[in-house]
């Protein structure tokens, strides 16, 4: 056993981080985390402490707020709602106007070019946009089309004709 699990209440006694408890802890990790990740180039200790800080509040989050389950689709409407954008505005992100209006009425799925420029322009995880129903395989298997022979005259020697 390593020196420093040897004594874990000498550990905790100093203060190592331990699972949050509250939202002012939350506050405090999450000051901590903000002033370690500002740093230009954080040390090797320095990241470590980014990491499990990092997995502390992402705990602490996924117990105290779950997130509900939502439709993609209602995902992307109230992100439209929440950061005031009219449909109107995702043609970068979608295509043409009448996709955008086709995967907000639910008769198209998002591709993953939608997941991926969607996710950028509201600052969100790719995987809000995904759900078992609308799952998008990771390879296509696609027969490819036999190339045609290409024609070509049979030419007949000058003595056959």
């Amino acid at each position: 056993m390593s020196k420093t699990l040897a004594d874990p209440a000498e550990m905790m006694r100093r203060g190592a981080p331990r699972l949050i408890r509250s939202d002012e802890e939350l506050a405090e990790y999450s000051c901590t985390l903000f002033s370690l990740t500002a740093k230009p180039r954080p040390t090797a200790a320095e990241q470590e402490a980014i990491n499990l800080l990092t997995l502390l509040i992402e705990h602490y989050e996924t117990l105290r707020y779950p997130l509900p389950e939502a439709r993609p689709v209602e995902v992307l409407r109230l992100l439209l709602e929440r950061n005031g954008v009219s449909q109107g505005k995702l043609t970068p992100e979608l295509g043409f106007q009448a996709s955008a209006s086709l995967i907000l009425r639910g008769k198209r799925q998002f591709t993953r070019g939608h997941i991926a420029r969607l996710s950028r322009r509201f600052n969100v995880s790719p995987a809000v946009f995904f759900d078992e129903a609308s799952a998008i395989p990771l390879r296509l298997t696609v027969k490819k089309k036999s190339a045609r022979p290409a024609r070509t005259k049979v030419r007949q020697p000058k003595s056959a004709q």
